[in-house]
């Protein structure tokens, strides 16, 4: 009997480094808003970034190198703010360096207005908006911590809501959803088709 490995022609990768940049993988691109010790505010794009279960709980994965994790660390709280596609450039100026004085001036490039909950501010334009108070921070895989927050405040957008009248391939094709296409692309879905989930299944 023929080997799987063989058969799919697999390719091992060797785990004594990271093996994310070999293959494309999928994930969402939010921005995270914190403050900075002046009273400045912060956007920093994130594609390491997901619900924690079921309940209202959001986690991201960060770095204590970044101002984003010690904002957070210090203030106990972040906003989420989920762009569009037509945001992509605008989410992108949120990643430039930072330069003299440790500042980043492409922020101000972005529209924003103050969270409802707690201090912080959203991007004018997004499709979801979470506000949250900080639950935990869990350190040391490897170089990187995961940060998760109690959400307090979510809003959606009206375009963007699911309704009972109107099918979700509708909803998906007039509002596309952003995607992070892990190295380097991106991707704008505005096609979907119903996931084919066994009878009887539950969450």
């Amino acid at each position: 009997m023929q080997n799987p490995a063989e058969k799919q022609r697999l390719i091992e990768l060797d785990v004594s480094q990271p093996v994310w940049d070999r293959f494309f993988w999928l994930a969402p691109l939010v921005l995270i808003g914190t403050r900075e010790t002046d009273g400045s505010h912060d956007l920093a794009p994130k594609h390491m970034a997901i619900p924690m279960g079921w309940e209202n709980y959001y986690g991201f994965v960060c770095t204590p190198r970044h101002h984003t994790y010690s904002n957070i660390k210090r203030d106990g709280v972040f906003t989420v703010s989920y762009p569009r596609p037509s945001q992509l450039v605008l989410t992108s100026l949120a990643a430039s360096p930072r330069v003299s004085g440790d500042e980043k001036p492409a922020l101000g490039a972005l529209p924003v207005f103050p969270a409802s909950s707690v201090d912080g501010v959203l991007v004018e334009g997004c499709y979801l908006y979470l506000e949250c108070e900080l639950d935990r921070i869990i350190d040391d895989f490897g170089v990187n911590s995961l940060i998760v927050g109690r959400i307090v405040a979510a809003r959606v957008a009206q375009d963007a809501e699911r309704v009972d009248d109107l099918e979700d391939q509708d909803l998906i094709h007039d509002s596309p959803l952003l995607a992070y296409l892990h190295p380097g692309r991106f991707a704008a879905i505005d096609q979907s088709l119903s996931f084919p989930f066994p009878a009887g299944m539950k969450k």
